[in-house]
């Protein structure tokens, strides 16, 4: 049954789907603008460090204020309201929560959230995928143990990426590659918190930023090469595609290209190995915008079996290659938190996640983005020190890599030269923390497994 059906049926039913979100930033006011708009889900509650905040993001999402009036999480319940709450853990160990959003992008808080959705028996979408790609496939694990759904998140581009690889493996394609496209250039590397939006194309300065209510060390990881790193390990985790062992390179590629660029390198591509993951940039290397660039979309790459299929595949109007050895498929845009939904209510009403970490196959290692000295503090993902380079997970534990999704706080043993991988022996970090225990136990839990066999296996 269709899922507007099913949450038709759920509404028609007063058993509407009760979700609670944590995080009531950009992500997740989107999907409040949408959610208070779909029959058959509830907003049981939102929790923020800052309440007001969280009212301020529902007001400017069109919520009336006396839909969010609730009082508790049982008054919610009882009256159909929304409760604002600064207690996460209260909220996903509250009656009547069937799914938790954890959209706070802070990986040790998601982290800490997914093993109480564990341990209380809830399901969680992880827009937090900082935090899937430091511990997701042992959080994965152990919600699912406890009969709950972990799900990436509908709208941001791994879940779609993932969508697009079991779309084209169910209907017997070989997927050649897959991933996203971006802004990038190698300079981007370098670039900090002060210089993002010269790079990014907004002309700020970090005041003006500021006052618009941008993150600018946030906004600097997309650019930087981190969150692309991220994205892609989390598709790689979701999947069984694998990076190539020198990780992303980013050429410059509009969809028009697809199919001549994303092949291996023996056939005149840049592709390390057939059924890898890989970032387009919208911009050629000498700054200029890439034709037909896919700067905000996702792609597959896909491989005619025979001679037959390749037909099919020039009759029905495919991007192709010249040979009529591979296609494309791609969507230009994600919606971010508008499709939220898409993930509540399968996860909810089918048990089904869309896309969920199934193996640890790609990591991703904080990198110096200039020399570095002994006793300075690393400040993470998109800061002024690190970035974040996406690595075979097998590669990653040779070098005993430090993960970007620890790289902050953390003070430096040792001086480390500009582009140099920083490992766990060359920072003091405090080894009782949840998050660090956490990522250590799915080290030592996957690092002998077998991964799922990608499609040229």
């Amino acid at each position: 049954m269709p899922l507007h059906n099913l949450l038709q049926e759920r509404a028609t039913q007063g058993r509407p789907i009760r979700v609670g979100i944590i995080g009531a930033g950009k992500f997740g006011s989107m999907y409040l603008a949408q959610a208070r708009r779909t029959a058959g889900v509830h907003i049981m509650a939102v929790a923020d460090l800052s309440p007001h905040r969280a009212r301020m993001a529902l007001r400017r999402v069109g919520w009336p204020k006396e839909q969010y009036d609730a009082t508790s999480f049982a008054d919610a319940v009882a009256t159909g309201q929304t409760f604002i709450t600064e207690d996460s853990q209260a909220l996903v160990e509250a009656d009547g929560l069937d799914v938790v959003i954890d959209a706070t992008g802070v990986p040790a808080v998601g982290i800490r959230h997914a093993l109480l959705a564990a341990e209380h028996g809830r399901h969680i979408v992880m827009v937090n995928v900082e935090a899937d790609v430091l511990a997701g496939p042992l959080l994965a694990r152990k919600v699912e143990a406890a009969g709950g759904v972990y799900s990436l998140a509908y709208g941001d581009q791994p879940a779609l990426i993932a969508e697009i690889v079991d779309w084209a493996r169910a209907a017997g394609f070989g997927v050649v590659s897959a991933g996203k496209g971006t802004k990038y250039l190698p300079d981007y590397h370098e670039s900090t918190p002060e210089t993002v939006w010269q790079h990014y194309g907004q002309n700020l300065t970090p005041d003006e930023a500021n006052a618009a209510g941008l993150n600018s060390q946030m906004f600097n990881s997309f650019l930087d090469g981190t969150k692309s790193g991220i994205e892609m390990a989390a598709v790689a985790n979701a999947t069984g595609l694998t990076p190539a062992p020198h990780g992303l390179i980013f050429p410059p590629c509009g969809t028009k290209d697809l199919t001549h660029v994303m092949r291996p390198e023996t056939e005149g591509g840049v592709l390390h190995h057939k059924g890898q993951v890989e970032v387009i940039s919208s911009s050629e290397r000498d700054a200029r915008e890439v034709v037909n660039d896919l700067r905000w979309g996702v792609f597959a790459t896909l491989e005619a079996p025979d001679e037959y299929v390749r037909e099919c595949f020039a009759q029905y109007g495919l991007t192709q290659s010249a040979d009529g050895q591979y296609a494309a498929m791609y969507k230009p845009y994600h919606l971010i938190g508008l499709e939220l939904g898409i993930s509540v209510a399968n996860a909810a009403l089918r048990g089904e996640a869309t896309g969920s970490p199934d193996g640890w196959r790609g990591d991703v290692v904080a990198t110096a983005k200039r020399d570095l000295k002994a006793g300075e503090i690393l400040d993470g993902e998109g800061g002024y020190t690190v970035w974040g380079k996406l690595m075979p997970a097998e590669d990653s534990l040779k070098i005993g890599g430090l993960p970007i999704g620890l790289a902050h706080h953390v003070k430096l043993k040792r001086a480390i030269g500009k582009d140099e991988q920083i490992g766990w022996t060359d920072v003091e970090i405090d080894e009782t923390s949840e998050a660090y225990r956490i990522r250590r136990e799915m080290e030592d839990t996957f690092a002998l497994s077998n991964a799922v066999p990608t499609d040229n296996d």
